[in-house]
Formats: structure tokens, sequence, C-alpha cells
């Protein structure tokens, strides 16, 4: 079994920054890619950014977000900088990872909530 546990969101003004972190733990035996979606009420699970061969960012959070991975603690981070009110979401760590030989699979976290307001 694998285990992605998130930290770090929470209340902050317009302009604000916050870091998410998401480890994954249990049977892993790589981790192929690691990511973040979210999904605001009345809205589908948007890609907010992944990290694994190439790093990729949706056009909304290019210049204001950042992924970075430490692969030796199996962890994930966001650091989100300049959020706005239209950043209020769960934010969701993904994960694509190979238990087995023969086995990859994607697991989610269970969400964060991040709420941008004054």
């Amino acid at each position: 079994q694998v285990q992605l546990v998130e930290s770090g969101g929470g209340l902050v003004q317009p302009g604000g920054s916050l870091r998410l972190s998401c480890a994954a733990s249990g049977s892993i035996r790589s981790i192929v890619a690691m990511g973040w979606y979210r999904q605001a009420p009345g809205k589908e699970r948007e890609l907010v950014a992944t990290s694994g061969g190439v790093i990729k960012y949706a056009d909304s959070v290019k210049g204001r977000f950042t992924i970075s991975r430490d692969n030796a603690k199996n962890t994930v981070y966001l650091q989100m900088s300049s959020l706005k009110a239209e950043d209020t979401a769960v934010y969701y760590c993904n994960a694509l990872i190979q238990t087995s030989l023969i086995f990859t699979n994607q697991y989610w976290g269970q969400g964060t909530q991040v709420t941008v307001s004054s």
C-alpha cells in the first residue's frame, strides 16, 4: 500500500504565499512522477503542476507557483506566491508510483484546503 500525506494548506491573504508538501510512503519501488491538482467548488479537478521527466504548469499559475521534489524523502512541494482569490481550492497531491516490477499505479492524497481571502 502507498499513502500520500499532504500538509501546508490554510487561509492566506491575496498576494501572500503558502507552501504545500506531500510525502509518499509505503511499498514504493520508484516514483515516476509527482504533482498537484486542484478542485474549486463547482469546478472540475485541474492540473496545477507536475514533475516527472519534465515539469509542467497550468498557464494560470506559471510564474507564481514552483514545484519541486526531494527524491530522498519521496516528497513533492508546491511553493505558491502572489496568490489570488481564484487559487482558492482543495489541492490534491498525485503520484505515479511503481510498487513492483510489473505494477505502476496512480495515487491521490486526501486533499488540503487553500483559501485566499482578505
